[in-house]
This record gives C-alpha cells, structure tokens and sequence, in this order.
C-alpha cells in the first residue's frame, strides 16, 4: 500500500510521523472518512468542505487548497488500484514541541489512507445488530462541539470499550440530560408511523454525511423526516431503528439493552433505505 505523505507518496511502512507531532501528543488534527464505490467518491466536495470547516474551527491552516486534497484522494486510489475503498484523509497541528501551545507547530502533516474496510460482518446487515446503551456520556456540545471531526475520540473510544466488555459490537450513548445522541461511530435512526427521526445536532451529534443522504431518501419514499429529542423509551418502541455511517452505510439494529425493536428483524423501511443507498453511491460522485 502507498500513503500520501506531506507532498509524496511512500510504502505504508515508510509512513511515519514525528513522536512530538501534536496530533499524536494532544489529538490536536482533523480528519474525514470518506468512501469510493466502483470507481465513484461519494460525496467527495461535501466530505472535503466538512474538513476545511472543522479546521478552520480549530484555527488549523491545511496546506493545501481543495481542489488539491480533492486531486490527493483520486491519486491515493489510483496509485492503490483501488475501486471501492474506505479513505482516510487526516491533518494535523503538525511537529512541535511538549508543549501545548500551537505556535509552536511550523507546518501541518497531511496524510490519506486508501484501504478495504468492513466494519461489520455481512450478517449483522441481513439479520441486524444488537445495541446496549452504556455509561460513557457524550461529551457536551459546549465543551467540544460535535461537528468537529477532531483526531480526539477519547469519548467514543471508551464507550466502544464499555461495549465490547458487555459483549456488544456498538453502543448508545447519552446526553448529560439522558437523550440519545449516537452511537460510538454511527449516527442513530428510527421509524415510526411513516416518521423517521434523529437525534438534533445541538444534542452533541454529528451531521453525518450518510446521515444527511438517508433523511433526503427518506424524504423521497414518503417518509416524514424529523430532528426530535429521543430517549430510550422512544427507541424501545419503534418500529424500526437503524445506524448510519461512512464506513458502516446502514446496519439495522434489531434488540437495545435486552428488548426487542419492532419484529426483531430488518424493517421494511430499513430495507428499501439500503437498497435506495445501495443505488445511490452507484450513480453520484467524483469519478477518478
């Protein structure tokens, strides 16, 4: 495999970045997740400007324009020989010292990984995945502002933590208030009664980019699309409920902390939303 690495592209063994790299000491970085299917980036610009904003937040200067990163993600497939890949496109404060301060960082490390991924097993998309919702809160939005996609994911991490010592693949995490926000990587749906809600970003959620694309499908199949404070009684009484994601698409969620969702099996309205998904990263995107 080849990285691109500040300007180059060098074996993944020669990818190596300073220990005093303050994306590395602090988690002081940005950084996008981003899928090709067929020769196809989806959502490529969107991606790309979601990145620009959170670095622009941290006072983060990326060294190069967006027409460049967008050239740098086509090459790192094309040098891969990669078709459908998962892409990591990371920026960092870059090499300074132990110290906090910023100034110290003379240029930003940028780095892009072009790889396979399968977050899930195929099965867990055809009979559904089982959710538990843990202690770990997520961080309030007045502390870090979720729709900073930071290097930082302490929070999410010990929450996943908490999950796989239950026994679970993924988790729920709440608000300080007790609201569901999202899962530890994915961004949380569900459907009721031809509506499909979703936590609101002011909750501490991410305005995912898969999110976003499965509420404008929904729109499209007639379903009533709605942002809503939802607790776990809300969940545990759906019809259906399902996760969204960049890596992960759209997995349904069939039992949350012991009860069952709906008929315990994928939903219809799941269903049809894969399959409409499924078409769309077939015919939208930047062909490289």
């Amino acid at each position: 495999m080849k990285v691109y690495l500040n300007g180059t592209f060098v074996d993944e063994s020669k990818a190596t970045v300073s220990v005093f790299d303050h994306g590395l000491l602090y988690g002081d970085g940005v950084f996008e997740g981003i899928r090709s299917y067929d020769g196809l980036i989806f959502k490529l610009e969107e991606h790309i400007d979601r990145l620009f904003e959170s670095a622009h937040t941290i006072m983060l200067k990326i060294p190069l324009s967006r027409a460049e990163l967008i050239d740098v993600v086509k090459q790192s497939l094309r040098v891969n020989k990669l078709r459908g890949a998962y892409i990591r496109l990371v920026v960092t404060r870059g090499e300074g010292d132990l110290g906090l301060d910023p100034r110290k960082c003379a240029q930003p490390t940028v780095f892009v990984i072009a790889d396979k991924i399968q977050l899930y097993p195929q099965q867990l998309y055809e009979r559904g995945l089982e959710l538990i919702t843990v202690a770990t809160q997520r961080n309030v939005p007045e502390a870090l502002n979720p729709q900073i996609k930071s290097l930082n994911y302490l929070n999410n991490i010990l929450a996943k933590i908490e999950a796989i010592n239950a026994g679970y693949e993924e988790a729920i995490m709440l608000s300080h208030s007790g609201y569901v926000t999202e899962c530890t990587g994915e961004n949380i749906f569900l459907v009721r009664k031809k509506q499909l809600l979703t936590p609101p970003p002011y909750i501490g959620v991410l305005r995912g980019i898969t999110r976003q694309t499965v509420m404008d499908l929904a729109a499209q199949q007639r379903l009533h699309v709605r942002e809503d404070l939802l607790t776990r009684h809300d969940l545990f009484n759906a019809d259906e409920v399902f996760l969204t994601g960049t890596a992960a698409e759209i997995v349904p969620v069939v039992k949350i902390d012991g009860r069952v969702i709906g008929s315990g099996t994928p939903g219809p309205a799941t269903k049809k939303l894969q399959q409409a998904f499924r078409q769309v990263t077939k015919t939208e995107g930047v062909r490289y």
